[in-house]
């Protein structure tokens, strides 16, 4: 059991190696070793090192994509109305078109 565990963890490391997750980590966390006034919340910094955005910048994509979602919803709902109309004046049409096509024949 113990070596199934242990080539586990040797498969995942070398894996973490080959995709360069270790390189990237150990650069940020040489990054923040390095930094002379330490920042306040260091996974910040972790996280805007890797490229990931900062807490603010991300309640604000998360705002941002509520109002889009709202926004989505509202022309959604548009849409529907507009197509059921549509229907309507179809089938309305193709009545009237019915109705003018009957031929009536007077005695």
């Amino acid at each position: 059991m113990q070596n199934a565990n242990e080539a586990k963890k040797e498969a995942f490391r070398k894996y973490l190696e080959s995709s360069g997750v270790l390189d990237a980590l150990t650069k940020v966390l040489v990054a923040l070793y390095e930094e002379n006034e330490k920042p306040s919340v260091a996974i910040e910094f972790i996280q805007r090192s890797l490229g990931g955005p900062s807490v603010s910048e991300y309640e604000k994509l998360q705002a941002e994509k509520a109002d889009l979602q709202l926004k989505y919803d509202e022309l959604l709902a548009i849409h529907q109305d507009k197509c059921k109309e549509l229907e309507e004046l179809r089938n309305s049409s193709s009545v009237d078109v019915c109705k003018s096509e009957t031929v009536t024949t007077e005695p």
